[in-house]
This record gives C-alpha cells, structure tokens and sequence, in this order.
C-alpha cells in the first residue's frame, strides 16, 4: 500500500515546522499532562504551575508526587533553555552581520571618498595643463649690482595685444605739391626771345 500525499505533505510541514519554533517556543503555549492533570501555558508558567504543585506536595508529604511534578519542571526548564540559548545566538549572528555590513559600508564611503578626491584632483591637475605657461625671467642679482642697470624683462615676455608696442620709424614729409615746383623751375629758366 502506498501511503497517500495527504500524509506526505502533513510531514513536511511539520518538519518545516519543528526547524523554526526554536524561537517562539518561549511565547508558545504548551498543554501539559501531568499526575494531576492538565497544566496550560508558557513554558515558563508551567514550570511556576509544576513547582507550586511540587510544593503543595512536599507540604502534603507526599514526595512521590512532589518528585513527579519537579521533573514535569525540570523538563519544561530545560526546553526553555535550548529556546533562549538559540535566540541568544541569532541574535548574537544577527548583530555579527549589523557590524559586517557597518563595516562594509563605511568601507564604500571612504572608497568613494576617495575616488572623488582623485577626481577632483585630476581636474585640478587638467585645469593647470590647459593654462599657458609664462616662462618667468630668471634676473641674476650680479648683473643688476654690477651695472647698476635694471635687466630689459620685456624680451622674454610672450607678445599680448596689451604689451605689444607699435614700432615706428621716422615720420615721413608729406609729399610735396610738384606741380609748383615745376612752375617756378621754369621760371628760373631764361627764356628764349
């Protein structure tokens, strides 16, 4: 006989189920059988219910029902225990990968920092190339204590409409009128009678 899918997929889910109440098994509410019947709640109220009954027992004298109910205890103590120790260690995993991920983080921003800061200095770096170099005159202080002169700076500067200066040479006559030259040179000439 084969067993239905019905029972398979029950199994599964109860599999599925087992694996992730670690973490809720201290806020689950447990029904409990024990010698005097049945106890209800969170595994902490059924280890308060247990040693309340344990104690009544004892004051009863009965310690085989008081030894009974401080094993019911001791079971459910032992079962909150694992649950705490689990959400102790998710917890401690979880704040492991908080500080990771901190960490990473700030890893990226001084990355970014950083190639922004490099950028930054490559336009820098481009800005000053595109500039044009001005070769600046070297002027030795001997040359200027020797002849007393001031060194002629300007031959090294580069030509600019504003240093440019316009050489002249010497200012041209005007054009004198020849015709009345020529008019009175023949009158200066004897003339045939």
């Amino acid at each position: 006989m084969r067993p239905s899918n019905k029972s398979r997929s029950r199994n599964k889910n109860n599999n599925r189920r087992s694996n992730n109440t670690s973490g809720s098994v201290v806020n689950r509410v447990f029904d409990s059988t024990g010698p005097e019947g049945r106890v209800r709640g969170t595994p902490q109220q059924i280890i308060e219910k247990y040693r309340g009954l344990a104690h009544d027992a004892l004051m009863d004298d009965d310690r085989v029902a008081a030894e009974s109910f401080q094993q019911h205890a001791e079971h459910y103590s032992r079962i909150l225990q694992v649950a705490q120790r689990q959400i102790a260690e998710r917890q401690a995993e979880q704040q492991a990968q908080q500080a990771e991920q901190q960490a990473q983080q700030a890893e990226r921003q001084a990355e970014q920092q950083a190639r922004q800061a490099q950028q930054q200095q490559q336009k820098q770096q481009q800005k000053e190339q595109a500039k044009p170099e001005i070769e600046q005159p070297v002027v030795s202080e001997d040359f200027a204590q020797e002849t007393g002169e001031q060194p002629d700076v300007g031959e090294h500067l580069v030509a600019t409409p504003e240093n440019k200066q316009r050489s002249r040479g010497p200012r041209r006559q005007p054009a004198k009128d020849t015709s009345n030259e020529v008019d009175q040179a023949a009158e200066d000439q004897p003339q045939p009678s």
